[in-house]
């Protein structure tokens, strides 16, 4: 009997037990526990019990599927992001109405902007869409030793977009240009934006596309950033909430990491 217990035991020990015993010193009260069975939404760093049912929408999905699509695994192969979708998508219906041209200022695959146009039917509209982006990564010109550090992990300097993403929009009205911001803003000719997208990782270059662009926003013209929120570089938040306190307006945050601003 005692040799088949410590038979028993043996293979507990010792990397097994230790992380048993790690697991049973858990305080419960320092964690959220959610049931599965109730979440609609569970991704992304979001998850709620409430009412999520744009992802039904077929115009949603439709236009969710085609971004899969164009990103070909780059960036959203790890991450799933329907609802920032939803409300890049919000926000594209609503620019669509106002005067001026869209901008995105970080490009990437350029998922974000064919998927989008797919949703508001973009060459149905008056507009043209201007997209920026190194298609290399960060400059480290203008990115601090923090944000490189991020950015590494994200492997975007492992590849050049540039021949893929002009082959994504050929036929469109689309103008790709090449290169870091701020020394590419000047070839943006337009003299009035309806919608602006950062998504550079990186707080100088955005913060001087805002400057670039903020008198050329229309009445009701749209500011969407992706990283505003995200939790591994406080010091975006806190850059961009300094230029609207300048400015004298206020960032809207979500819980998608994502910041939302409304020209008045």
């Amino acid at each position: 009997m005692r040799r088949k217990l410590k038979n028993l035991v043996r293979p507990l020990t010792p990397k097994i037990a230790k992380k048993i015993y790690n697991f049973f010193k858990i305080n419960l009260d320092d964690y959220v526990l959610l049931p599965k069975k109730n979440l609609t939404y569970a991704t992304d760093q979001l998850y709620t019990f409430h009412n999520s049912d744009f992802q039904k929408d077929p115009i949603f999905k439709e236009s969710y599927t085609l971004a899969r699509k164009v990103d070909a695994g780059h960036c959203l192969g790890k991450n799933d992001i329907p609802w920032r979708m939803h409300v890049l998508y919000w926000a594209g219906t609503l620019a669509k109405n106002i005067p001026g041209d869209f901008i995105d200022c970080g490009v990437n695959t350029g998922f974000c902007a064919r998927s989008l146009m797919h949703y508001i039917s973009f060459e149905k509209l008056s507009k043209k869409y201007f997209l920026l982006d190194t298609f290399s990564g960060l400059d480290p010109r203008y990115s601090s030793a923090k944000e490189l550090e991020i950015h590494k992990t994200m492997k975007y300097d492992k590849q050049d977009l540039y021949e893929t993403v002009k082959n994504t929009f050929e036929g469109f009205n689309v103008e790709i240009i090449k290169g870091p911001v701020p020394d590419t803003l000047s070839k943006v000719k337009t003299n009035a934006v309806a919608f602006l997208h950062l998504d550079m990782n990186s707080s100088i270059p955005e913060v001087a596309a805002l400057d670039f662009f903020w008198n050329k926003m229309s009445k009701g013209g749209i500011v969407l950033f992706d990283d505003y929120a995200y939790e591994n570089n406080h010091v975006m938040k806190a850059t961009h909430d300094a230029w609207a306190k300048k400015h004298g307006v206020e960032i809207l945050s979500l819980p998608t990491a994502q910041g939302l601003l409304i020209k008045q």
